[in-house]
């Protein structure tokens, strides 16, 4: 079979962009047919007389796209509804078994959540208060579920009341909620210079300017933050001092609370996200501890519980509170009773401990896998579900990013977090738990070290 050539005619944009709509345009009039081999990219841009980057590139946004597919040791492939049934796994976010490696995505392990699950549902299935949870709430029809929010909040060093606590969908939504309800358009946004990318789709949505504060290995830089505080007027900095998306690092307890005092200083807001916290067994006192007045603090209970759980908790300065809990309302109502109640219920039979004592066990059997296969590549890290992979010199993030893509192992482009996209790090983030199957992650982690071991020298060889 003669090998795809895209026709790029009378395409326009970026030439990545062009082979991508190429290529669909060649799915939908059948010229390409659903399982249809694609070449390699690096022989694709030999062809099309283009870096081996561009139609790495093109690639990467079709897998994006769900137009393409890659398979280990076999190649690219067009995707199409014969995809599920030939994998025998479903769509979406389940755990799939076979095709591409995933270490792209920072979900935990399901792990025994499904058993503790089904009890859950047995257990509320004789309440009988089970008709309540299908009706409209709020949060002061369920002392139970309060005092659980409290117990959670304590575990993570956070002493609260019931009042000064806000129920939301996850922590993402819980941090959407306290941006809608404590800022206005052309408000600033101060966050680390590598963040969770999703707050700058959000801070977009809202028409909030964001800027960057240098880090270092202990987090924000408090001269740059002092300087930045000093120059402009700003409302708020988001922080993730605890296993920080996406390097994987901890702030030290002296950071916090110099942040803390500066933050005071010149009286800006604190958005702490510490989903992560409980995954580090020494983490260091909540920044909401040391600058309760000024801190909205969100964690969840997905990352250690079950992802699935989507049950975010706000804790906010009393007079925060309203706001954040209208901006709630606004936005879904009210979390779905049911969920809450499963939380609540895990917490007094002391489900939750197991599960996150899971977890933990999890992340460091997993941080030592990385250690053994990537050695020095890759940082000494212990705790957490994730870790940053500075790439060698010679290497760019979306060159590598494609090349491991290309090898069926998908990964996460520094630039994703970058506030400052042309001050992005050629690094690249690596998640160990979506793939559910140690060999897969093995697997993935082991081509990766055979990627690094050629040198960007090798990969750009056209084959």
């Amino acid at each position: 079979m003669a090998i795809w050539l895209p026709d790029l005619t009378g395409k326009r944009g970026p030439k990545y962009l062009q082979i991508v709509e190429a290529l669909a345009d060649d799915i939908k009039s059948g010229r390409l047919s659903y399982g249809a081999k694609l070449p390699p990219h690096r022989e694709l841009a030999y062809q099309l007389d283009v870096s081996p980057n561009t139609t790495s590139r093109a690639y990467s946004e079709a897998v994006e796209r769900a137009l393409i597919r890659g398979e280990v040791g076999r190649g690219t492939f067009v995707r199409g509804p014969s995809t599920i049934r030939e994998t025998g796994d479903d769509g979406g976010l389940t755990r799939k078994r076979t095709g591409p490696i995933d270490l792209s995505r920072n979900l935990p392990l399901p792990g025994l959540a499904g058993s503790k699950l089904a009890q859950a549902c047995a257990v509320l299935g004789q309440s009988q208060t089970l008709s309540a949870l299908a009706d409209y709430q709020t949060e002061s029809d369920s002392g139970r579920v309060a005092d659980a929010c409290i117990e959670w909040l304590r575990r993570h060093g956070v002493r609260s009341e019931s009042d000064r606590i806000v129920i939301s969908s996850g922590a993402q939504h819980g941090v959407f909620a306290a941006l809608t309800a404590l800022t206005r358009p052309g408000d600033l946004l101060l966050t680390e210079a590598l963040t969770y990318a999703p707050v700058k789709a959000m801070a977009a949505r809202l028409s909030l300017k964001i800027a960057p504060v240098a880090i270092d290995e202990d987090g924000v830089r408090p001269d740059e933050l002092d300087r930045i505080c000093s120059e402009r007027s700003v409302k708020a900095l988001y922080i993730t001092p605890t296993l920080q998306t996406p390097t994987g690092r901890t702030m030290k307890a002296e950071r916090r609370r110099a942040l803390s005092s500066i933050a005071r200083r010149h009286d800006i807001l604190l958005i702490e996200d510490d989903v992560f916290g409980l995954l580090h067994r020494d983490r260091h006192e909540p920044v909401a501890m040391l600058a309760p007045e000024r801190t909205i603090y969100i964690t969840s209970a997905s990352k250690c519980l079950a992802p699935g759980l989507r049950v975010g908790l706000v804790c906010a300065p009393t007079r925060m509170v309203n706001p954040i809990r209208n901006a709630v309302n606004l936005t879904c109502w009210m979390p779905p009773p049911l969920m809450t109640e499963i939380f609540a219920q895990w917490i007094q039979d002391g489900t939750s401990e197991q599960l996150t004592e899971m977890q933990i066990k999890t992340a460091h059997k997993r941080q030592q896998i990385a250690q053994h296969i990537l050695g020095g590549y890759i940082p000494e890290v212990t705790h957490g579900l994730h870790f940053w992979l500075t790439l060698p010199d010679g290497w760019s993030a979306d060159q590598f990013t494609l090349e491991a893509s290309d090898g069926g192992v998908k990964v996460t482009n520094g630039t994703a977090f970058a506030v400052a996209a042309q001050s992005a790090p050629n690094a690249i983030r690596i998640c160990l738990s979506h793939e559910a199957d140690e060999s897969r992650l093995k697997a993935g982690l082991e081509k990766l070290r055979a990627i690094l071991d050629e040198g960007p020298g090798n990969a750009q060889l056209i084959l």
